[in-house]
């Protein structure tokens, strides 16, 4: 007890004191979850609208697909995605393995799906009557998908939040792909993992806090969007 009491304390001390090392995983986990779940809403809303609007052969086989990707193991996309980024692989002269982008990438490949599904969900649960109106208005069809869209826009941002809080956790991409190289590929789940395999429990344990810090705002901000 004494050694958890001990190593909470030198925990908390590292964080009030705004130590590099915590604070450089820190910034490296925000920005490329920040880039990858924008990158991921980019493609990830419109298909989402597309699927959940769109009356077309095959729309039952893209919701199952998008089911399955959202349950997509992390290790299995670093694998894939390892395999591409590597010298011997088609996008090895690129030179992006254990770079920042090639962990967005990862990222950005389990954020989508998580933000077409509930972009789907907002669409799908909203008034048909919002869509018809603008049409009768003389909205084109993608301006009406458009007022759509903002019209369940909290739901909108609920798909961003959650696929936020999936990456910014998640560790066999980063890992896998970023290498975890200190200070350019390090976020705080791999180095949690590194620090604590090698006996520094307290420095795992103020990125765990602040992880948790991270995690808990997601989900209160997500909360409150689902009440809205």
């Amino acid at each position: 007890m004494d050694y958890l009491l001990a190593s909470l304390g030198t925990a908390l001390s590292m964080i009030i004191q705004l130590d590099p090392e915590v604070l450089s995983a820190v910034w490296v986990s925000l920005y490329t979850s920040l880039a990858a779940i924008l990158l991921a809403a980019v493609v990830g809303i419109p298909a989402g609208a597309v699927i959940g609007l769109g009356r077309f052969p095959g729309r039952r086989l893209s919701m199952t697909l998008l089911n399955t990707l959202m349950a997509l193991p992390t290790v299995v996309v670093g694998l894939v995605l390892f395999g591409l980024f590597s010298r011997q692989g088609p996008l090895g002269p690129l030179g992006l393995l254990f770079t920042p982008w090639a962990m967005i990438a990862g990222q950005v490949v389990l954020a989508t799906p998580i933000v077409a599904n509930y972009t789907v969900a907002a669409v799908t649960g909203a008034d048909p009557r919002i869509l018809h109106t603008a049409l009768t208005l003389g909205a084109s069809r993608l301006r009406g998908a458009w007022q759509l869209l903002l019209e369940v826009r909290f739901g909108v941002m609920a798909a961003i939040v959650a696929g936020f809080g999936r990456v910014i956790a998640e560790v066999g991409v980063a890992m896998m792909l970023g290498g975890n190289i200190r200070g350019t590929t390090r976020t705080m789940t791999t180095a949690i993992a590194l620090e604590t395999s090698k006996g520094e429990f307290a420095f795992g344990l103020a990125l765990g806090i602040v992880l948790m810090a991270v995690a808990l705002i997601v989900n209160l901000f997500l909360h409150l969007l689902q009440q809205r």
